[in-house]
């Protein structure tokens, strides 16, 4: 017998006490009952968002047989049945982020969407008891709940100290609420959903108008969360508001989001369709970064999957053509050789595609997608599916043997709803197990966590940071630092330009980091050239960081046949109205091995500068260079570095290292090199990136620790034309022509250097 219990309300007559006694004795016996299946005298229209009723009787029949997938269910039992033994803990809500009731709450999301899940492919209904009197607690302590206490977010939440929390727990409840809805009463569900469910969808909606009608990703989340329970309880409204924003006339129209910026993209658009047209590429790059492309793609997909099994007729995985599915693709090839992901923008190190939303991002793309074979090999790495169809379909796919190897090429990712506003260019070799990846950005800015960074890029030996991005500055969910929020840091050091690899004019960050002004501007890519794996080519412009300055940056990944590894040629040139100074940092991690120039070390620190992140470098060393050309060698992860570079005489050279102005010790303490040139006008800088050898600690042996080149050399440099000089140790020379003004494929040059004349076809000339 199906136990039935009325939550208790004012509204219940005293008639009905002697029934509460009835119903009491049926709990006991249910709690002793397992069953396979639902009473038939029910009508059944739940799951149907995630689960149906046809993925579930397909799952049920391959239980047992699917061993990835069995794995995975029996892993979330353990989970579950451990938070069941521990009783239902809904704590008022006090801390921010990595505290006890943040950690409970967030606990409590996941719990319950297992427990649905759990529920519906075991019929054990400890579990869907486990759910529903979590939620009769929730529904109890939700009218009383005033905004979160701490008051640190632009958008307080009710449970957590920001809506977006809020939002997760919505996205993951309603799914474990969808799994139980058709096993609880009518007279439950009608108040749930009218106590709990309806009036937290209008908070995060109709009450905080700043948070839910934005262009961001915790727009996506919020859109997604109203979404998600307008499904579940088929509110119309609801789901129309998520797919399409609020309605002018409902919101404020002078409200701000937290980055000064009104509501409502440039189109008058909100929605989680705005947050599919605007931020997504063609290509499937989301302009904030993949550090929160990753997190925003498991709200993306899991509402386009319950969209599709709710309201096919959206076709929701066409849209914009098949853009969601892109975005895994893209998202994958945005992560070095151990599934990282590179720390572009605000980005914390570390994170990677074994993450659980990266999980049910490579589930879902196969399943709605072509079920290319190369996502299953992720799916094995990641060792855990999704417990639905699309996890079904995976842990088939591999019982079977039908995965194949994902190989990461080089790939530009373009930026911009309609790809021209720049992008990412990855120049990749592998050999082996051995890979190099070099990763250059001319993106736009990237929303409110982009950084100040034009044309910067980053270097990969092995999935090793050899040349890095800093990422952010914070500490996620570790309460000590912050409460787990961004430091101050982030906006003092990690957004400015000195953070990253690119060049600084006058001590001042592009656009004078002004988030207004960048956020109109984007650098443009020039050539993207990886038909020949010998010579691959990316190059950008970028016009607007300072004004009346042009920057053009190439950087060429060349396998010579005389070098075991390939080097990296980058030539940064310079043209402005005026004169000014150029710092143009490498932040290299290690051991400084040797270098061609001589410095000096100060007995007593000073600080670089005073604003715009200099503040935060000391000055650990400065020299001046002294030669046309200068080389600094630096050890790490037993390999050797080399950075030969092209100088006059009068540059200066400084060894600086973060950490300056930092009392709390909230940054990382990474040295950096800085070639500085002074009181000039147009500038190039050219310079050779080479790994080369190895040291062996336990035999004491370094070999090929020097470099293989002697000198780089700036031949000619005017606007059409850069002309630069390589000279190998061995007495081998190569000539490198680029075309500055026309990168057409066929348009003849012809260039005169000394007496000799060049001539060629296309954008560059290497010989």
């Amino acid at each position: 017998m199906k136990f039935l219990t009325f939550y208790k309300s004012t509204e219940i007559l005293s008639m009905l006490k002697f029934l509460k006694i009835f119903f009491a004795v049926c709990f006991i016996f249910s709690c002793t009952k397992q069953s396979n299946e639902l009473p038939k005298d029910v009508k059944v229209s739940h799951p149907n968002l995630i689960l149906t009723q046809k993925s579930v009787s397909e799952i049920k029949s391959n239980l047992g047989s699917i061993p990835l997938f069995d794995k995975t269910l029996a892993a979330a039992k353990r989970e579950v049945d451990l938070e069941i033994s521990k009783g239902i803990r809904v704590p008022i809500p006090k801390d921010m982020a990595g505290g006890y009731t943040h950690t409970q709450h967030k606990l409590n999301y996941a719990s319950m969407q297992k427990a649905g899940v759990l529920f519906q492919l075991l019929g054990d209904e400890k579990y869907a008891i486990y759910i529903r009197d979590m939620l009769l607690e929730y529904a109890k302590m939700f009218p009383k709940l005033d905004r979160h206490p701490q008051i640190r977010s632009y958008a307080r939440g009710k449970l957590f100290w920001q809506c977006l929390n809020d939002s997760n727990w919505l996205v993951f409840t309603s799914q474990a609420y969808d799994c139980i809805y058709d096993w609880l009463p009518k007279e439950q569900t009608e108040y749930l959903n009218k106590t709990l469910f309806k009036p937290y969808a209008n908070f995060l909606s109709i009450e905080t108008p700043q948070y839910f009608n934005r262009v961001h990703n915790h727009s996506t989340w919020g859109n997604v969360a109203v979404g998600m329970i307008g499904l579940v309880m088929d509110d119309d409204d609801l789901v129309n508001s998520a797919l399409y924003g609020l309605k002018k006339e409902e919101v404020d129209l002078t409200a701000k989001d937290n980055d000064g910026g009104f509501i409502f993209d440039k189109e008058g658009k909100a929605g989680f369709f705005a947050n599919l047209d605007s931020p997504f590429s063609p290509d499937g790059f989301y302009t904030e970064g993949p550090y929160y492309q990753r997190y925003a793609m498991y709200p993306f997909l899991i509402f386009a999957e319950a969209l599709q099994n709710k309201k096919p007729e959206l076709k929701i995985f066409e849209y914009k053509n098949g853009v969601l599915i892109k975005a895994v693709d893209a998202l994958l090839n945005l992560t070095d050789a151990d599934g990282e992901f590179f720390p572009l923008n605000d980005g914390q190190k570390g994170m990677s595609y074994y993450t659980s939303s990266l999980v049910s991002a490579v589930d879902i793309a196969y399943y709605y997608g072509a079920q290319k074979p190369e996502l299953l090999s992720i799916a094995k790495k990641q060792n855990k599916v999704q417990l639905d169809a699309t996890g079904l379909s995976v842990a088939l796919g591999l019982k079977e043997g039908k995965e194949k190897p994902f190989i990461k090429k080089s790939i530009e990712l373009t930026d911009g709803s309609k790809g021209d506003e720049g992008g990412i260019g990855i120049l990749r070799h592998q050999k082996g197990d051995e890979t190099l990846a070099l990763v250059m950005k001319y993106t736009g800015q990237g929303l409110s966590h982009g950084h100040y960074d034009k044309l910067s890029f980053s270097f990969y030996e092995n999935g090793d940071e050899v040349l890095q991005d800093y990422g952010l500055s914070r500490f996620v969910n570790v309460e000590q630092k912050n409460g787990g929020g961004y430091l101050k840091e982030n906006k003092t050091f990690a957004k400015h330009t000195i953070a990253h690899n690119t060049i600084v004019q006058n001590e001042t960050s592009h656009f004078k980091y002004k988030y207004a002004v960048a956020s109109k501007n984007h650098s443009e890519k020039y050539l993207f050239d990886v038909s020949n794996p010998a010579f691959q080519v990316v190059s950008a412009t970028e016009e607007n960081a300072y004004i009346e300055t042009k920057f053009h940056r190439s950087m060429i990944m060349v396998k010579d046949e005389s070098i075991e590894k390939p080097f990296i040629i980058d030539i940064f040139k310079v043209n402005s109205n005026k004169k000014n100074q150029y710092d143009l940092p490498f932040y290299y991690f290690g051991q400084i091995i040797s270098s061609s120039f001589n410095y000096n070390s100060p007995k007593t620190l000073s600080v670089l500068g005073n604003s715009n992140g200099y503040q935060h470098l000391w000055k650990e060393g400065a020299g001046i260079a002294n030669s046309e050309s200068i080389q600094f060698t630096w050890l790490d992860n037993k390999r050797f570095y080399t950075l030969t570079s092209a100088t006059n005489k009068n540059d200066e050279v400084i060894l600086a290292r973060i950490g300056a102005n930092d009392p709390k010790f909230n940054l990382r303490k990474d040295p950096a090199l800085i070639i500085r040139k002074k009181n000039v006008k147009n500038t190039i800088y050219a310079s050779i990136i080479e790994s080369h050898g190895t040291y062996d600690p336990v035999k004491e042996v370094a070999s090929n620790a020097y470099s293989n080149f002697s000198k780089i050399k700036v031949l000619k440099d005017n606007t059409n034309y850069s002309a630069i000089k390589i000279y190998f140790k061995k007495g081998k020379e190569k000539l490198l022509i680029l075309s500055n003004s026309d990168n057409s494929k066929n348009k003849k040059h012809t260039l005169k250097i000394d007496t000799k004349e060049y001539n060629w076809f296309g954008s560059y000339y290497y010989n």
